[in-house]
């Protein structure tokens, strides 16, 4: 087999080599597209690597879709170097997992940069003014579509309510909602399976799984390498910072954040709002939004809105740095600590993807997981929208529950009418969430402009 080209036979595709070059530019197109989340991400994904190029078959990609469903971490990136895995090994997984974060990354670090020296503008502050009013409106219709998928059975409804009340009365940390709820659904498929609408597992046909090494030595040389690479930096951060600094906090928290971040973006948004704004102090909760709505409208992951959260952390908190150095490291610092997991979940566990997905207690301690984000993610648009409407929020603690009491007489006419509006287009229309973010966006900088 030549150096540039990996066997793709056994069903993977047409059979032959498929030379790595090829490869390369397949991905770079992925990268490039990579735009509207993780269902549009997939997509693009299935498009040209199933449809077009035919390089992987249709059970193939299905079942490496099912495997990164049950990971924490970005689905669609975890997919990407699956498949970059599946054709060219090694070497393809980290092609196409880097190239798929990489667009993003650029991206937010530019408007990162533009964001902290120009928002004082009132046009510039009139954008993100209107693309906060819109990600509102992304999250209410997220809870929808999720929701819609996720609670088909009176257990699933359960857990969802149990879940919002954790997170948003008593202040029980994600982390915590989704342990919890993962134990339950395993627990629950032993007794009474029906409950989470989960039958009983189909043996899947494994002809398919390209040959591969599944030696405990493999597993073990894999998980050494991945796991001293995620940590390296995190390590060098506190031999060369210190313990207490910005960077080790950032490093250590988004590492946790990175094994518990079931149920994709707006679920993780949650955890990192609750503990970034409220408990670190990185950022206002207005700041949090306005991240968000740059990785709704920048390609790759919507999960790259940790990268500025680190980088306005940092910016103000630079352990002596130059505050703008400080804040380009500690945007690599958190990018790398949040996908580096992912590349040794992919990496550790591709050659048993055929036995793992077909489980059917991890099928259902998904299916909780997954019912108990649709209540997180509540959480997160109650959350938006106090802080999107009202100028002024109070969190009030009573009788053990945690309260966010908005100041009625500073509630923005203009925030609430923009967000209303756009939850009414993208919930009762097909247009797009792009078209409605450039509308926010527009709107919103006229306005401020103006008045």
């Amino acid at each position: 087999m030549s150096k540039s080209a990996h066997m793709v036979g056994d069903g993977i595709g047409r059979g032959g080599t498929i030379p790595f070059a090829d490869a390369f530019k397949a991905w770079l197109k992925v990268a490039a597209l990579s735009f509207g989340g993780p269902a549009g991400q997939i997509a693009v994904i299935h498009r040209i690597f199933v449809d077009e190029k035919k390089w992987v078959g249709e059970g193939r990609f299905l079942r490496a879709l099912n495997y990164c469903m049950l990971l924490p971490g970005p689905e669609a990136q975890q997919l990407a170097t699956y498949l970059g895995w599946t054709l060219h090994g090694i070497r393809g997984g980290l092609t196409a997992g880097l190239l798929f974060v990489l667009p993003g990354f650029l991206s937010i670090l530019a408007l990162s940069i533009l964001y902290v020296a120009f928002r004082e503008v009132p046009f510039v502050s009139g954008v993100f003014f209107g693309v906060k009013a819109v990600v509102l409106a992304i999250v209410i219709d997220a809870v929808r579509r999720i929701g819609a998928r996720a609670l088909k059975t009176r257990a699933a409804w359960s857990i969802a309510a149990a879940a919002f009340i954790g997170i948003f009365f008593l202040d029980v940390r994600f982390p915590v909602i989704v342990i919890g709820a993962g134990l339950l659904g395993y627990a629950l498929a032993a007794v009474r399976p029906d409950l989470l609408g989960v039958r009983e597992a189909v043996e899947e046909d494994v002809s398919l799984e390209p040959q591969t090494d599944r030696s405990w030595l493999r597993a073990l040389k894999v998980a050494g390498v991945c796991i001293a690479l995620w940590f390296a930096p995190i390590i060098a951060a506190v031999l060369i910072t210190g313990n207490d600094s910005v960077f080790t906090q950032l490093g250590l928290f988004f590492s946790k954040m990175a094994v518990v971040t079931f149920g994709g973006a707006y679920a993780v948004l949650s955890y990192v709002a609750q503990e970034a704004v409220q408990n670190f102090g990185w950022l206002r909760p207005g700041e949090m939004i306005d991240g968000l709505g740059m990785a709704e409208t920048t390609p790759g992951p919507l999960v790259q809105v940790v990268q500025f959260v680190g980088f306005l952390a940092a910016y103000r908190d630079n352990a002596g740095m130059d505050p703008w150095i400080a804040a380009v490291l500690a945007s690599v610092l958190v990018t790398w600590v949040t996908f580096a997991p992912s590349f040794l979940w992919i990496f550790l566990g591709a050659p048993y993807v055929e036995k793992l997905q077909s489980n059917a207690r991890l099928s259902a301690a998904l299916s909780a997981i997954t019912a108990a984000v649709v209540g997180v993610i509540l959480n997160l648009a109650v959350w938006f929208g106090l802080n999107v409407m009202f100028a002024a929020v109070a969190e009030v603690h009573a009788y053990g529950l945690r309260l966010y009491v908005p100041a009625l007489p500073t509630l923005d006419f203009a925030a609430a009418g923009l967000a209303i509006a756009a939850a009414v287009v993208l919930l009762g229309s097909r247009v797009g969430m792009l078209p409605v973010l450039a509308a926010g966006a527009v709107i919103g900088a006229v306005y401020k402009t103006v008045f």
